[in-house]
Parts: C-alpha cells; sequence; structure tokens
C-alpha cells in the first residue's frame, strides 16, 4: 500500500487525485448511494476528459457512466454502461461504512471483473474509513488517499 501524500482540503485532494489518475483512461468510482456519488462526480469533472462510471455498491447492473452537463458531471441514467477494462478502480469510503453492508468478497470479484490486469486500485475516504475497519490490512487497497 502506498499513501499519496499529505494535502489540505478538496483542493489538494484532488491534486492528489488527478496525479494518481494521469495515465488512465477509463476510471470506475464505486460508491455507497447519496454520500459516495457527488465525490465521484467531483473526481470525474476534475479528469473530464477520461471516461469514468459509477458503480452502487457491489452491483454492476448500477454501472452509470459520467457526463458533462451545463451544471457539471451527472450519471448518464438511460442505460447501464461499460466499466470493463478499467485502467483504475475507484473505491470511495462510503462503502466501509457499517450501513453499507459491503461483502469483501463480492467487492472483491467486482474489483476483479472490471479493473484491467494491470490496473490500479485507488482508495477515497474520510476519517481514515479504510484503516478502521481493517479493509487496509486485507490488501484490498493499493493506493489510499485517506486522511483524517
Amino acid at each position: 500500500m502506498k499513501d499519496s501524500g499529505d494535502f489540505k482540503g478538496l483542493n489538494g485532494q484532488i491534486r492528489i487525485f488527478k496525479e494518481e489518475v494521469k495515465n488512465a483512461n477509463k476510471i470506475t468510482f464505486i460508491g455507497a448511494p447519496g454520500v459516495c456519488t457527488p465525490f465521484a462526480a467531483l473526481y470525474a469533472y476534475s479528469v473530464r476528459d477520461k471516461e469514468s462510471h459509477y458503480i452502487t455498491l457491489t452491483d454492476i447492473n448500477t454501472s452509470r457512466k459520467f457526463k458533462l452537463a451545463d451544471s457539471g458531471m451527472q450519471l448518464d441514467d438511460t442505460k447501464i454502461s461499460n466499466p470493463h477494462e478499467s485502467d483504475i478502480v475507484v473505491l470511495l469510503g462510503g462503502l466501509a461504512m457499517p450501513k453499507s453492508k459491503v461483502d469483501l468478497n463480492k467487492l472483491n470479484n467486482l474489483i476483479k471483473d472490471v479493473l484491467k490486469e494491470d490496473g490500479k486500485i485507488i482508495g477515497s475516504s474520510f476519517m481514515d474509513i479504510f484503516t478502521k475497519v481493517e479493509w487496509v490490512n486485507k490488501e484490498i487497497l493499493i493506493a489510499l488517499l485517506t486522511r483524517h
């Protein structure tokens, strides 16, 4: 596991994120409904030249592609998108919250399904949630963008 560096606030977090994904063409965000979706949209906007998808919890049938609209990045709710062969999978902290009840086996299978063989996993959370729930110790994350 590698820590991506120190930063302050959302601008710093976005700067680090952009650096981590600079060589990617396709990014898939996986998160909890509601709380994670706006963060995924913000990240997707920061790299709007890349193809970005969002999956809710571990259900690949919820995969939607982000599209640029007048108000920023929006999920295209008209059809299921194809997140397969993603260069990067971004796990958002809401997944690790107890109320999400995410099964790690299902999550790992989803990651294996959508991530390229040489792809990278990034974890993005607040309050060190991935460490607190011991996902880091289970080596689910490769790069961690976590700050207290």
